[in-house]
């Protein structure tokens, strides 16, 4: 089915739930309580500056990292609305030391899905008023329906995710996902609260001329990206290339994926396995970006065939455009 404009979100989703292998509403009504907490966290990041929710919460999360006070409403948002509908048997969060075991009314839980997510990404640029996101993961359980969940159901590679999508909260709000047949956007209308579809079969070009580092770490990277940022500055061709880096990876990866370039997050000296979360945030990227014609890896391997090990595992991440991220890996590869 041809998506059309206007259509709106919770239409989209039961037009096209028919498409899903496990057709039964249940992932559709998984996917409305996701839209129904990002309003939420819409609207508490909106009048950021105006209420008392800027600045840091005075906790550090299992990463070690500060967490800022949305970090902490977007996570109690999101769990709480998930649990409260009982559509999940599972959750597994950015922001906590271990997943969250969801137990129904009865005690039991004969829920199909788990959910992993990174309720609020990029969050230290709310102080300075640039978007942020919230990135999420969707898999089917492994282990049998009416049992608790266990790590095993978590700690799946990427190419087994059925759904996966971002919100972004900047000049427009908007949720972009894909259950597995290309990828569409929607964006929020304030004034009536409702997701209505706008960009329809996103895609990547397949070449781009924007790459998106944090160059302020160069001496830190491993020669190949060296050698790739050299390429990129260098005037021939078509280049030097643009450098576009916002800092945020829900906001680099939209604009990449709408004009065209590459997202690279090394591994460092300070930072031998990366610092993105494999599981929170580069498997649900690599979805979408495969689904939009674009690529993902590590330097050296797909991203989404990766076996996680850990559930705050941590990965390099090289996301974009196919062509760019291929040049990337031939610099990988021959250092």
């Amino acid at each position: 089915m041809t998506p059309q404009k206007n259509k709106t979100l919770g239409e989209f989703i039961i037009e096209n739930q028919s498409e899903f292998r496990y057709s039964s509403g249940e992932l559709s009504r998984l996917i409305n309580s996701i839209r129904l907490a990002a309003k939420v966290v819409n609207h508490e990041v909106n009048k950021a500056g105006l209420v008392d929710i800027l600045g840091t919460a005075g906790d550090t999360n299992v990463q070690g990292e500060d967490q800022q006070k949305l970090d902490v409403f977007a996570n109690n948002a999101f769990i709480k609305t998930l649990t409260n509908r009982e559509i999940v048997c599972g959750i597994a969060s950015e922001e906590e030391d271990d997943f969250i075991t969801i137990k129904g009314r009865s005690g039991n839980n004969d829920n199909k899905y788990v959910v992993l997510i990174d309720p609020l990404d990029g969050s230290s640029n709310i102080d300075v008023n640039v978007s942020v996101g919230t990135i999420f993961s969707i898999y089917r359980r492994i282990t049998h329906e009416g049992t608790p969940v266990t790590l095993e159901d978590f700690l799946q590679p990427g190419n087994k995710q059925v759904a996966a999508g971002y919100i972004i909260y900047g000049t427009s709000t908007m949720i972009v996902y894909t259950t597995g047949h290309g990828v569409n956007g929607f964006t929020l209308n304030p004034a009536i609260g409702t997701y209505y579809l706008s960009h329809p079969n996103m895609q990547f070009p397949v070449d781009g001329n924007i790459y998106s580092v944090n160059e302020g770490n160069y001496v830190h990277f491993p020669q190949g990206v060296k050698d790739y940022i050299k390429y990129c500055q260098k005037e021939e061709d078509d280049r030097p290339y643009t450098s576009r880096y916002i800092g945020s990876l829900v906001s680099d990866f939209h604009r990449n994926m709408i004009k065209g370039g590459i997202y690279i997050y090394p591994n460092t000296a300070k930072d031998p396995n990366g610092k993105l979360r494999l599981l929170y945030e580069c498997n649900p990227m690599a979805f979408i970006a495969e689904q939009a014609g674009g690529k993902a890896s590590n330097g050296f391997e797909r991203i989404m065939d990766i076996q996680p090990t850990e559930l705050h595992q941590r990965t390099p991440f090289f996301c974009g455009s196919k062509n760019m991220v291929e040049k990337v890996e031939n610099f990988m590869q021959l250092t």
